[in-house]
């Protein structure tokens, strides 16, 4: 198979679709390997690096796409790139189309097989190549609202983890899943109070057990939510519905009952949000205030520490991309319960289902695009 690894282009986007060992391993299993010039450059990785290992390198974005039969990269096309996927090229990267009705229907327009790293699910309910994204962002998500609660920054002006005599921030989470633990125990080793909601007890009694005492556990409902914003420094958002949008757990008119100079981190932001008012920001303009609230709601966090990033990303990835790449996507996703759920759209059909909830669309069943004489 042909592959390809373009720049990636979206608002100060580091990170790279695929490492030179990546690079070598598709060589390995005799593929072809195509990557844009520079495309590994944010991430720490020179030309240089992939030639050695066997990759080929193509100066323009248009060449990459035009030669690949299978992309692989991080983050989802954006419009610029739309007119470059061809009819049945199969896109592998992130694309969370419950957040976005356009990319969603560019992508039914363009006919192209689309397999989101957030949608491939195990059959223990784990997110196999959304975990890895979901640690980084979970660990950076208290650092980042340590920073915003500098005065400076129009936070309240609280150290995270106070000094003696001093109490310490209070930090909620919402959510236990992966973001929500790694964003515990990070903020917990600052010596911030931290309280976990979620809904589910057994994950409560979980998170109880491993959890050092500074972070307590809460069963997440609305009237539990509203009180513990009252006293809040940090709110960090961790809510995941796979390939749907998150729900809004806090909503616009919480925020009168926040303490001005509160921060919000909504990581859910890339697949709608749980913070109402939360709406994508970039690490060139991460924040805004509403209401004497800060919120930062950057959608592809991880792309601040790319090498760190593209190294967890592409060490789940590539065993994915390599079945993909040796059997054919067909036939990978009919070996692999896993990377079946992770089809979205294919030839022009949305086949999964909470892409085809968010935004009202007909879905046909992922069996029948499975089939050879489906094209």
């Amino acid at each position: 198979m042909i592959i390809g690894v373009p720049k990636e282009i979206k608002n100060n986007e580091n990170r790279v679709g695929l490492t030179p060992a990546g690079a070598a391993e598709f060589r390995k299993a005799g593929h072809t390997v195509y990557v844009q010039s520079t495309a590994g450059e944010g991430s720490g990785f020179s030309d240089a690096e992939y030639e050695q290992a066997g990759a080929q390198m193509l100066p323009t974005i248009e060449e990459v796409y035009a030669q690949a039969e299978m992309i692989v990269k991080v983050k989802e096309p954006i419009a610029v790139e739309y007119p470059l996927i061809k009819e049945g090229q199969l896109l592998f990267t992130y694309f969370h189309f419950a957040s976005s009705e356009e990319l969603t229907h560019a992508m039914i327009e363009r006919k192209a097989t689309c397999l989101a790293y957030e949608t491939v699910e195990r059959t223990d309910r784990s997110l196999p190549l959304l975990v890895p994204m979901s640690e980084v962002a979970g660990r950076m998500a208290p650092q980042e609202g340590a920073k915003y609660l500098e005065k400076p920054l129009k936070g309240r002006g609280i150290l995270l983890g106070g000094v003696p005599g001093v109490r310490p921030a209070h930090v909620l989470i919402l959510g236990g899943g992966v973001v929500g633990t790694n964003a515990a125990k990070v903020a917990a080793g600052f010596g911030a109070q931290v309280t976990i909601m979620d809904i589910s007890l057994n994950r409560l009694r979980e998170l109880d057990d491993i959890m050092p005492k500074n972070v307590v556990t809460e069963y997440s409902n609305e009237y539990n939510i509203r009180t513990a914003i009252k006293s809040a420094d940090l709110i960090i958002g961790a809510v995941l519905i796979p390939g749907a949008k998150a729900p809004h757990l806090i909503t616009r008119d919480m925020l009168k009952d926040m303490k001005p100079g509160t921060v919000l981190v909504d990581v859910a932001v890339d697949q709608g949000g749980c913070i109402e008012t939360c709406k994508p920001t970039t690490h060139e303009n991460p924040t805004f205030i509403i209401d004497d609230v800060v919120h930062y709601c950057v959608a592809n966090m991880p792309g601040a520490v790319p090498y760190t990033s593209t190294l967890a990303l592409t060490n789940a990835t590539l065993p994915y991309a390599l079945k993909l790449a040796n059997l054919g996507w067909r036939e990978a996703c009919l070996r692999d319960d896993a990377l079946r759920l992770g089809l979205n759209v294919v030839n022009g059909e949305v086949v999964y289902k909470g892409v085809a909830d968010a935004w009202n669309l007909p879905m046909t069943n992922v069996a029948k695009v499975l089939q050879p004489a489906h094209v």
